[in-house]
Order: structure tokens, then C-alpha cells, then sequence
């Protein structure tokens, strides 16, 4: 039920010293570690989270455990598991309702599911577990788990949150009601800003942003070589000429007008590389905005047949722009069981378009078997994009974003508090106030498009920011701080665990 995760990594932090732009940036992160590392000796530090793929917590956790195994700790990782799919419908509700979406009902039989499940896993965590243990348990789905090992065995646990609202409603009440009697016996919690800090946990929380590996798979530049290369590879392109590497064993899959899916290249060419493209790269999750965006960018090309006047150059680019909406493959990953239903349903309404709207909208899965070729396959996508999207209605931080940033792509964000704590509106891209409104996605994405000198200026200023605030070095140096704290503080008697 509990799967330890084999975490390899060939870069340690040698590796990025050499690199002048990440130069400072590790020799920062080696001073803090030389004063706090040695408060840490001795313990084993686990991380449990709910799946090793997928979504920003996966995408996360190996290179912070590999570089703090690299700086002297002892550092696992392992995934809860069950039996019971039902589980994760429940705590799929229970992210939706975190994130102020879904009817505020949670009744006796869904905390008895989960009563049961996070027993279930903490019998299994406690079969390698030793005292000095200290436990960060990451999000809702094994939190009950956590908060029972924390009980019954004692030591260190930190809840770590990744998901949150910057206001109340009837469902994120009924969502923390549920949690808050599971979340009394940890000693610290940790969100992702301050407004997602529920008030009962206001007195020991405190926030780490999430933050990116600037050499993974995912983040790494990519020469012109190996660019097109990964677009043949992972099937997003045609092979126009050789090309030095083989096609990867699973590939990008496409929507067809017939309602099949191929492979994308044996379809009509998207045209990465030679249009401008539009892309969003995301979970299938109703909360991320893909159908007002789509609307919205089929507004845009409507737009010119109604006559509207533009200039030359920026008719010719919306005439060519094409938009790319991406994701995992539906099934692949274990905590997301509403991916299906919302692919679906985003296939339905691209049925639906015009004709010559549809044959400018890609709605691709990329393949998850596969961890590095995911990896690369996003990682050339993003950099073919002209503008990236992230339209989410909610946003726990939103690592596309981040990614994206990185790559000195312009992104048009919206005003969901992840998004802008990274994005200033104006300077490293455009911010949404409503994204669920088509019109005004097409108006900000179409004024995106029509400055190309403000494009540029903004993906400069994000991949500074990137660098300044969201790489992985910052982020491994405040989790430093605070578990070297959480050792030196007394220890609190033991709180309860589970319902009242």
C-alpha cells in the first residue's frame, strides 16, 4: 500500500556551480546548510505524499529530496495507496471544495472512507518509522494518515499544503471542518501563501513557495537540434528530415474530428515552430479555465471574418495563431479521477466549433509512462509557445506558470492568488480578472499577441523573477529552517487524531 519512490537525479549541487547564472544561488543555499544541517543529524526526514506523477507536488519532491540528500540528510519519499478509488473521488472533492468549487456537503460515510483509508496507510508508514522521524506529509489525502503515525508513534510532523482560497466560502468551511480534527496532532503546518492559511492554523503555519529545478528535464535548455528532435520524438511534429534520437515508446495523442485520437503528427500539422502558438499545459481539472480560454480564442478568430480592422502583420498573425490545450493522459495518475470526465466534456465542446476555428485548436495528452519523456515533451512545447496560458479559475501556486517564467515566455495569468504571487500584471505578463469570461481572455490575449516588443520585455522580466524567488535552492534552504526549528522547539504533548 505505502511505495517508496527510487529518487535518481545525476545533478547534485556541483553541478549548478559551475552554471554562472546559478552560481550565487547555491553558494547562498551551502552557508544556510552549513548551520543547520548539523541540527538535523541523526533523523530520517520522510515526505508522503498521494502520487509520484503529475501536478506540481510530484514534479517538486525529487529534486528536493536529491539535493537534500546531497547537503548530508537522510531523505525518503513514499505514496500512500488504496484499494478503494472511491478514496480518491473523496479527496478530489475535498481539493475542489479547498478550492471554493462543489456542493458544501461532506457526510458520515465519506469520513468513515476516510477514516478508514488513512488507517489503512498509517499502519503501513509505522511498519518503517522510528521516533526520531521527522514526517512531511503533503496535502489532504494522506494527511489522516500522518496526523495517526504522528499520534501513535510520536516525533515530528509537518502538514504541507499545496492547494488553498484567499477567501471563505460555504465549501472551504466544510472542507476545513472536515480536515482541522485530522490536522490537530501535526506540529507545523506550511501553505503556499498566507491567505491559505485556514484560522485555526494561523499560530503554526508558515509558507514556502513551490519552486522549480532549473536543469530537470522540464526546465533544461533545449538547442535548436534537440528542440526539434523531442517534437519528432514525442510525436508533436513530422519528421521533416532525420533526426538523430528514436521516437519515444509512447507518444502525443491528438483529437481528431471523427472523436478518435491518434498520434498528433499523423494528423494536420499544429505547425509548432513555424506559427504562433497558444498553449496551456495542465491537469484536466474544471478549475484550470480550459473551456472559457478556448472560447475565448475562438472569439479572437471570429473576430477577423466580422470585419474587424488590424493592422496587416497582426491579422496575418491571428490568422495563423493556433492554440494548443495539454495534458496527462487520463488514468495516469492516481489522485485526479475527474480527468476523464473533464477531457470529455473540454472534446465535446471542441466538436462543437466551427470548422475552420477547430483545425486551429490541438487537444493533445501527453503520455506519463514515461517521467523524462513527459518532461521533455512539455519542456519543448512551452518553448514553441509564443504566449502561455494559465486561464485557472483557482490556483493553489501553479508551477506552468513558473516554468514558463523560466523559458522568458510572456503568460497570461489570471488574479487566483498562486498565479499572482508570481506574475506582476504589465511587467512579467497579463493578468485575467475574471477567466471565465471569453471576452475578456480574447481582448487580453489578443493585445498579448499584437505587441511582440512588449512580449519580450515581459519574458525577460519573468525569467528574472523565476530565478529570484522560484528555483529550488530557496525552497530547499527554507525547509532547512524550518525543520532545524521544529527539532529545537520542546516537545508538545500529543494532540489527538481523528473525528471528535
Amino acid at each position: 500500500m505505502i511505495e517508496r519512490v527510487d529518487v535518481a537525479d545525476a545533478f547534485r549541487l556541483e553541478h549548478y556551480e559551475t552554471i554562472p547564472m546559478l552560481s550565487r544561488a547555491v553558494a547562498d543555499l551551502r552557508s544556510e546548510a552549513r548551520m543547520l544541517v548539523p541540527r538535523l543529524a541523526g533523523r530520517r526526514i520522510r515526505m508522503v505524499s498521494s502520487t509520484a506523477r503529475g501536478g506540481g507536488v510530484a514534479e517538486m519532491l525529487p529534486k528536493l529530496v536529491v539535493l537534500m540528500r546531497d547537503l548530508g540528510l537522510d531523505v525518503a519519499w513514499d505514496v500512500i495507496g488504496s484499494e478503494r478509488p472511491e478514496f480518491f473521488a473523496l479527496t478530489k472533492r475535498l481539493h475542489n471544495m479547498i478550492h471554493g468549487a462543489g456542493e458544501p456537503h461532506l457526510a458520515e460515510p465519506d469520513r468513515a472512507l476516510y477514516e478508514t483509508v488513512s488507517r489503512e496507510n498509517a499502519a503501513a508508514l509505522a511498519r518503517d518509522s522510528a521516533p526520531d522521524d521527522l514526517v512531511v506529509i503533503h496535502d489532504p489525502q494522506p494527511a489522516g494518515a500522518g496526523a495517526l503515525l504522528r499520534s501513535d508513534r510520536g516525533g515530528r510532523a509537518v502538514w504541507r499544503c499545496h492547494i488553498g482560497l484567499d477567501r471563505t466560502t460555504p465549501s472551504t468551511d466544510a472542507a476545513w471542518a472536515f480536515l482541522r480534527p485530522w490536522l490537530a496532532p501535526y506540529d507545523r503546518a506550511v501553505f503556499s501563501a498566507t491567505e491559505y492559511v485556514p484560522p485555526f492554523l494561523a499560530g503554526r503555519s508558515t509558507v514556502v513557495q513551490p519552486a522549480i529545478d532549473p536543469m530537470s528535464h522540464k526546465n533544461r535548455e533545449l538547442n535548436p537540434h534537440k528542440l526539434v528532435g523531442i517534437l519528432c520524438n514525442s510525436g508533436l511534429k513530422r519528421e521533416g528530415q532525420p533526426v538523430l534520437t528514436p521516437p519515444f515508446e509512447h507518444r502525443v495523442r491528438r483529437l481528431l474530428p471523427d472523436g478518435t485520437w491518434a498520434v498528433a503528427a499523423e494528423a494536420e500539422p499544429i505547425g509548432l515552430l513555424y506559427r504562433p502558438v497558444v498553449a496551456q499545459v495542465s491537469r484536466w481539472d474544471r478549475l484550470k479555465g480550459f473551456g472559457p480560454l478556448m472560447e475565448g480564442f475562438t472569439r479572437l478568430k471570429l473576430g477577423l471574418d466580422a470585419g474587424r480592422t488590424v493592422p496587416e502583420r497582426h491579422r496575418r498573425r491571428l490568422e495563423l495563431v493556433r492554440l494548443v490545450l495539454a495534458g496527462p493522459e487520463p488514468g495516469t495518475i492516481q489522485d485526479d479521477p475527474e480527468a476523464r470526465d473533464v477531457l470529455d466534456d473540454l472534446g465535446r465542446r471542441w466538436l462543437a466549433l466551427p470548422e475552420r476555428v477547430r483545425e486551429d485548436v490541438a487537444v493533445v495528452t501527453v503520455p506519463m509512462a514515461s517521467r523524462k519523456e513527459n518532461a521533455l515533451t512539455v519542456n519543448a512545447l512551452q518553448r514553441c509557445a509564443t504566449v502561455a496560458v494559465q486561464n485557472s479559475i483557482q490556483e493553489g501556486f501553479g508551477l506552468t506558470v513558473t516554468e514558463a517564467m523560466w523559458k522568458h515566455v510572456p503568460v497570461l495569468g489570471t488574479r487566483a492568488c498562486g498565479i499572482r504571487h508570481q506574475i506582476r500584471d504589465g511587467v512579467d505578463g497579463v493578468l485575467v480578472d475574471d477567466p471565465a469570461d471569453p471576452e475578456e481572455v480574447s481582448e487580453r490575449l489578443d493585445a498579448l499577441l499584437a505587441d511582440p516588443v512588449a512580449r519580450k520585455r515581459m519574458g525577460a522580466s519573468a525569467q528574472r523573477r523565476a530565478h529570484d524567488e522560484f528555483l529550488v535552492f530557496g525552497q530547499v534552504a527554507r525547509w532547512l529552517r524550518i525543520l532545524a526549528e521544529l527539532v529545537r522547539s520542546p516537545e508538545p504533548e500529543t494532540r489527538g487524531a481523528g473525528p471528535p
